[in-house]
């Protein structure tokens, strides 16, 4: 991680604030965060896969959310992009860019969540570097993880007559941002932690079982348009078969339209042929993740939600972008 010049008892400032806050969290490779670059070798037989996300405080955590559910949530974040991929973490690299208000109480706080979610994934920090900005908090993560060559799961593969699969529950995390915020109950908080705490649905061996994999992050009706466009397909869901946990159901069915384009589901969406569905069932049990089958890609293009009549459902909205003019 990069370093800067001021003296901290001892130590370059930044130095010392690598030291004490991020070095424990070191493993392989990394060199003890002492270099420029970490260096290590892949298991051997297996090809790397890498992805990156950055979170901005504000648009992806609240200013008061709690620092060790920041540091968890940006690393489960990443490695939901490893399990839609059927990948095996391996490490990562953190970038922070910090703003005065966040002192190191927070970020000894931000370290042990990162801390207990490695011992969890079993992945290590490799390196990264530290910037001071004027502006909110930025934090930005790139994970790297492995797979048997030629068997990552990709989005283009779904084909017609593929049926259309989610892991967990969708549309907690979008309720969890409006629990945070006061405007839906969670006497439990088991919104807020939906929200605050995805749940990367690693290790379900999908190579072989889905012929299309992806994360829904910006949500479902979105995403899924994403993985049919890819794959030259359209796709057709049925909005009772979308899967909601009972704390959403309670407060009832007007919120509906808000899980299936809320985002921050941080759950799969599979393409699985019919004749590969008794794997994935038993693979999911293997893990306890439950999964749900909540339609079939079809011929043509686009995504039609479905009343429980049959009829079309119109959305005012589909999902979540950074871009006003993203499709």
């Amino acid at each position: 991680m990069g370093q800067d010049s001021l003296p901290d008892n001892g130590l370059p400032a930044e130095f010392g604030f690598i030291a004490r806050n991020f070095r424990p969290l070191a493993g392989d490779g990394a060199l003890d965060l002492r270099d420029d670059a970490a260096v290590f070798t892949p298991p051997a037989g297996r090809q790397i896969v890498v992805a990156a996300d950055a979170m901005v405080e504000g648009v992806h955590f609240l200013p008061d959310d709690p620092p060790d559910t920041v540091g968890r949530k940006l690393l489960r974040c990443n490695l939901s992009d490893l399990a839609a991929m059927d990948a095996v973490p391996l490490g990562y690299l953190l970038t922070v860019s910090m703003p005065p208000a966040r002192d190191d109480v927070w970020f000894a706080a931000f370290a042990a969540g990162l801390a207990q979610d490695q011992k969890q994934f079993g992945i290590t920090l490799l390196g990264g570097d530290t910037t001071s900005t004027s502006g909110p908090l930025v934090l930005s993560l790139t994970v790297l993880g492995h797979v048997a060559p030629g068997m990552a799961l990709r989005r283009c593969g779904a084909r017609v007559g593929d049926g259309i699969w989610v892991t967990g529950t969708i549309g907690d995390g979008a309720m969890g941002l409006l629990a945070r915020q006061g405007r839906v109950a969670d006497p439990d908080g088991f919104l807020a932690s939906r929200y605050q705490l995805p749940r990367p649905r690693l290790g379900l061996e999908l190579a072989g079982v889905a012929t299309a994999g992806m994360d829904i992050s910006d949500g479902l009706v979105q995403d899924l348009g994403h993985m049919a466009r890819e794959s030259g397909v359209g796709a057709e869901i049925g909005s009772a078969l979308v899967p909601l946990s009972p704390t959403v159901r309670a407060l009832g069915p007007q919120w509906l339209e808000h899980c299936l384009a809320g985002g921050d589901d941080y759950e799969l969406l599979l393409a699985v042929p019919p004749e590969h569905e008794a794997q994935l069932l038993h693979h999911a049990a293997r893990r306890d993740v439950p999964v749900t089958r909540i339609g079939q890609f079809v011929a043509g293009r686009g995504v039609r939600v479905l009343n429980e009549s049959g009829a079309e459902m119109v959305l005012a909205r589909r999902g979540w972008s950074h871009l006003p003019s993203a499709v």
